[in-house]
């Protein structure tokens, strides 16, 4: 791997770390103000919406100039969107910032990943990536998790004197500290080299760029492996952006968790995606990457088994583990969130390597990353919609874990048989190609 390569993975964990430590801590703001519960899963819906209503011009953006210059710009926003959360802007809408900071970077982080290396270097890339990201994310969590903690966030707003600035809250202090975790990764997107791509000069009228991002769009979702590609990798940030939110539910249930706890066990996914992404990485070429659709069925199925699981069901007792001491039924249930973790993690990213493969192919790589994000995140949008509406039916935990594993196993059922159909007819053409030539 070429230098520059580590660094913008540095550059992405810290942004990463900050990113899903700022979500525990907005999700303890609005406790401490005291919102609905339905509100909760709203903080994810207003940090996508950005993706994709400013999809169409996000990719020209992060086309326009060297995409560190553009990661640097876009974490300086994040911060910024901190600052209003932390001085009295509604936690929704100055999420909404930080996501729009988001929305622009995402195209720069993995499009620089297609002008630095050869597309047989993608998958380890995107593996080292993923692997990275998922790192970051649990680190993000167990730190969002631990600012939050009285006794820390005591000593954050003593020491640092916050109560002068008006910041007296556990969620204030931890957001102020993560502010800061943002201006660091934004220093270090400084140090990222220029690849020496350059594109046509971008031009942001209104009509003409929603035009052709209309195109980018139809061109991804008709080419036979992007639009499978595409469909998978839709399909898992949708559903992994409800799971993010249901496994804190889910704990509350099954283990009773408070919400420190809580974040603890999303880590604790994370660390099953990164072994993963480890596995696919190692064992899945390019040319093979959709010999792991089937992964995607195996956790629609573990997660169904997963809405049946409840502390009750496991005996009492324990064993110490790093000197910590640990229940059977946690035990259990940080196993069985392992796994769902590791088929996650198989199966996303050679999706991911593969449909960045096509998009650079048939576009420039920030266009082609702008038109995933834009369904990736649509896709969010509408899970997270409907599972906001279930909370609101007050429909149980165990009950929305059971209905959302049996539309993943659903959904990438579907998918499969697509592929198996669009493989037929390619194998139909090329024969009827070779009867035209005999």
């Amino acid at each position: 791997m070429k230098p520059g390569f580590y660094t913008i993975l540095a550059a992405q964990f810290l942004s990463s770390l900050a990113d899903n430590a700022l979500l525990i801590a907005a999700i303890a703001l609005l406790v401490g103000i005291g919102a609905p519960d339905w509100m909760t899963p709203l903080l994810k819906l207003f940090f996508v919406v950005s993706y994709v209503s400013l999809a169409a011009w996000v990719g020209l953006f992060a086309d326009a100039m060297p995409k560190g210059r553009v990661m640097f710009i876009t974490n300086c926003l994040k911060a910024v969107g901190c600052l209003l959360m932390l001085f009295g802007t509604h936690p929704l809408l100055a999420y909404a910032v930080v996501g729009i900071g988001a929305a622009a970077y995402s195209p720069a982080k993995y499009g620089i990943l297609t002008e630095l290396l050869p597309p047989k270097q993608l998958v380890i890339a995107n593996g080292w990536m993923e692997g990275l990201t998922v790192a970051s994310i649990i680190l993000g969590v167990v730190l969002g998790g631990v600012l939050i903690k009285p006794e820390v966030a005591h000593a954050v707003i003593h020491d640092l004197g916050l109560s002068t600035l008006g910041l007296t809250t556990f969620a204030q202090s931890a957001i102020f500290v993560i502010t800061f975790v943002y201006v660091a990764a934004s220093f270090v997107n400084l140090a990222i080299p220029d690849t020496g791509a350059r594109y046509p000069k971008q031009h942001f009228t209104f009509l003409p760029t929603i035009r052709d991002f209309g195109k980018s769009c139809k061109l991804l979702w008709s080419d036979p492996l992007g639009q499978i590609s595409l469909a998978v990798t839709t399909l898992f940030w949708g559903a992994g952006a409800v799971l993010q939110f249901l496994v804190l539910k889910w704990c509350d249930h099954a283990l009773g968790f408070d919400l420190s706890q809580a974040s603890i066990m999303q880590a604790v996914v994370s660390l099953g995606i990164a072994v993963g992404a480890v596995l696919a990485a190692v064992f899945i070429p390019l040319k093979k990457s959709l010999n792991a659709l089937p992964m995607g069925i195996a956790m629609g199925i573990l997660v169904t088994i997963t809405s049946f699981f409840h502390r009750d069901l496991m005996p009492a007792g324990g064993i110490e583990l790093f000197g910590f001491e640990m229940s059977w039924a946690v035990m259990a249930a940080s196993f069985i969130m392992i796994l769902v973790g590791i088929c996650a993690g198989f199966f996303v990213v050679p999706m991911n390597a593969l449909l960045q493969h096509r998009g650079h192919v048939l576009m420039s790589a920030g266009r082609s990353i702008a038109v995933q994000n834009f369904n990736e995140n649509l896709s969010i949008l509408v899970m997270l919609g409907l599972y906001a509406l279930l909370i609101k039916m007050n429909l149980s935990a165990p009950t929305t874990m059971l209905l959302f594993g049996v539309f993943v196993m659903g959904s990438m059922a579907l998918v499969i048989m697509k592929h198996y159909a669009n493989q037929a007819k390619e194998d139909s053409l090329h024969l009827i190609g070779e009867e035209k030539r005999h």
